[in-house]
Parts: structure tokens; C-alpha cells; sequence
């Protein structure tokens, strides 16, 4: 699990030490008090933007240097603790650094220690917000099932923003360039594509075998945005030239996949269930990717980060949800304004109250 978490001029938390970490933590206070920063701190001990998708420039404290470090200690039973480190060098401000035991690494090694997912308010919009939302909903789940996930992503990513850029450009793209180019998309492409109908295919066998309460049971689709294996992606992608062209930009491929949900039992799609049903729906998925990680014989420490999860749930699925992170191993972090919501947990839960950037324990 982390322990010794440090903030350093991260957002409003000048100087933030969390210590004596347990397997459920909870941090209390008010609206704008800054739990929310120590759950976006934490993740971003994973590769990504973290939990906020937000620009490195708007993570250092205001009127500070511009800088901003966070690190903690990461720990498994019989072995020595691993110090994972990363932040923003004041005269470096738009550039991310990571640490791993004192050394320097490139983002996506943090995937290798550890495995974090995190449920927040932003996401309640999940499945009425763009494909591009729940691909990267997808890619998160992924990397708890294939830490090289990040890795093929980042590769698929960077290389349609190549390709659309020779489509845009005034000339025409050279075709020896574009076919170097659309070989980069096809290698990390088929691997992105496999792992997500993989990893959908196991999540739905998954929540399958749940019960339909407390939680609504989702139902889980996948929808490739064009062809899955590797030989018939390079031709649709060549094929595609003319037409990705004229759209300036390629409509072909992983980068167009979609995730599609719908409510078990009554065949209704999430974007058309209530508010409640769709926060249900994205409880019972985070549960179930948990369990599936569980049951596939995962060895890296895992974290769930759950913010302000707890107040919107009737005691009934509070105390469900309780009963399912206890019967797990994955390092639990809650927020809340209040204390109350969580007394199921209390005597088991290291309990801190924030407070204007500051931690108190209680």
C-alpha cells in the first residue's frame, strides 16, 4: 500500500505529510478544503493526467514557483519499500517528471508498481459525454490488466497525431512516410484493440455473475472503430488515404472505438437511465474490474480512489459498497464533508481532517 505521501505546492496543499496509511482512509471536510487535490496527487502516481485530466500548469500553488512534487512510499509485504516520485520543475513547467527509488523514468514505468482507479462527481456523465471519455474509462481498467497498456496507448496516440498531421498538411503527405507512419498505428493499434475487447469480454462475465441489487448491473459492448487485427487494420488504413484526406484527419481505426453500456434486464441504454442508475452502473463496473483484477492473480498493490462517492448512496448500497472494498486488497481512499456516512468503516479506516490545504488526524 502507499504510505508517507508528500504534497509539496500541489494546488492549495503547500506542505501536506500523510502517514500511518491503512487499508481504508478517509479524509473529511469542507467543500473547497482540498481532498480532492490529495486524491488528484495520488493519482498521478499513474501514467496520465491523472484524475482531473488537468494541465500541468494548473497543478502548482498559486503565487508559488511553479513547480510542484508529490511522492510516497509504496510497500508490499517482504520486500523494501519503492519511493515513487513525480512533479514539475519550476524552469521546466510544462514538462512532467517521475522518479522511481531516486531515478529518473519515463511516465509509463509507473505503471509496472502500481495499479490505480478512481470514481469522482466528473464522471457521473460518463455515458452522456463523448466516446473519447469512455476510452479512456477503458484504458484506465486496462492498465490493472496489462501495465504495457499506457505504453501501446501513448504509441497509438502519438502516431494518428502524425498521421492526421501529413493529412492536413497543404501537400500530399508522402506515401513511403504514410506507410511508416500507418505501420506505427497498426502495431499499437491491433495490441490497444485486443486488450480492450479483452478486457470488456472478462468484465461482462464478471458483472454476469453479480446480482442485480443493491447496485444496477450493467450490460458491456464492445464497438471496434474499425478492424481489430492487425493485417486487416493496415489495409483499411491504406485503403482510407483519399477519404481521410478530404476529412483531414483519419477516420479510421482504435482511436474511433466506443464502449457501449446498457442497463441488464431492461436492455436500456446508460445515456438514457437516470443519474442514479448511471452512478450505480459505474460502481458496479469499478467493483467489478476490481474483482476481476482479484481473480486474475494480480501482484502490484492497487488503489481505489472513491471521491465523494459514499453521500450519494442510501445506507443500503453504502453499506454493499463497504462490504465489497472490505472483501478485497485493493488500498481504499474516500472523501466525504462529514464523518457520519462512513461509521460502518470507522474503527478500521485512518481518518483525517482537511482543512484549508492542511491535514489533521483524527
Amino acid at each position: 500500500m502507499l504510505d508517507r505521501i508528500l504534497l509539496s505546492r500541489f494546488r492549495n496543499h503547500r506542505e501536506t505529510a500523510v502517514d500511518g496509511t491503512a487499508q481504508f482512509n478517509l479524509l473529511v471536510g469542507e467543500n473547497g478544503a482540498g481532498k480532492t487535490n490529495v486524491l488528484e496527487a495520488i493519482s498521478l502516481l499513474a501514467p496520465g493526467r491523472g484524475l482531473r485530466r488537468a494541465q500541468l500548469t494548473d497543478m502548482p500553488g498559486q503565487g508559488l514557483d511553479g513547480g510542484f512534487a508529490v511522492s510516497a512510499a509504496l510497500t508490499t509485504p517482504g520486500s523494501e519499500p519503492v519511493r515513487l516520485g513525480t512533479g514539475v520543475l519550476p524552469e521546466r513547467s510544462g514538462r512532467r517528471v517521475v522518479q522511481i527509488n531516486g531515478a529518473e523514468a519515463p511516465a509509463v514505468r509507473l505503471a509496472e508498481w502500481l495499479s490505480i482507479g478512481w470514481l469522482t462527481p466528473a464522471m457521473d456523465r460518463l455515458f452522456v459525454e463523448s466516446a473519447g471519455a469512455r476510452r479512456r474509462f477503458l484504458d484506465r481498467l486496462g492498465l490493472g490488466i496489462r501495465p504495457d497498456h499506457a505504453s501501446n496507448a501513448s504509441r497509438l496516440e502519438n502516431a494518428i497525431r502524425e498521421r492526421n498531421r501529413l493529412l492536413s498538411d497543404e501537400r500530399a503527405p508522402d506515401p513511403h512516410w504514410m506507410d511508416a507512419i500507418e505501420m506505427q498505428i497498426v502495431e499499437a493499434g491491433a495490441a490497444v484493440a485486443a486488450a480492450r475487447a479483452d478486457l470488456i469480454t472478462r468484465l461482462e462475465a464478471t458483472l454476469a455473475a453479480l446480482p442485480e441489487s443493491p447496485f444496477a448491473r450493467p450490460s458491456l459492448s464492445y464497438q471496434p472503430g474499425g478492424p481489430i487485427a492487425a493485417d486487416a487494420l493496415a489495409v483499411a488504413l491504406h485503403d482510407s488515404r483519399p477519404r481521410d484526406r478530404a476529412a483531414q484527419r483519419t477516420l479510421t481505426g482504435p482511436h474511433r472505438d466506443e464502449l457501449a453500456v446498457t442497463m441488464a434486464g431492461r436492455n436500456q441504454p446508460a445515456s438514457e437511465c437516470s443519474t442514479g442508475e448511471q452512478k450505480a452502473m459505474l460502481i458496479a463496473i469499478t467493483l467489478a474490474h476490481s474483482q476481476l483484477v482479484e481473480s486474475d492473480g494480480e501482484t502490484r498493490p492497487r488503489l481505489l480512489l472513491l471521491d465523494e462517492v459514499a453521500a450519494h448512496l442510501d445506507p443500503v448500497r453504502r453499506e454493499a459498497l463497504f462490504d465489497r472494498l472490505r472483501a478485497g486488497s485493493a488500498q481504499v481512499w474516500l472523501t466525504g464533508t462529514e464523518v457520519a456516512p462512513f461509521e460502518a468503516i470507522r474503527k478500521e479506516a485512518a481518518i483525517w481532517e482537511v482543512s484549508a490545504g492542511s491535514l489533521r488526524r483524527i
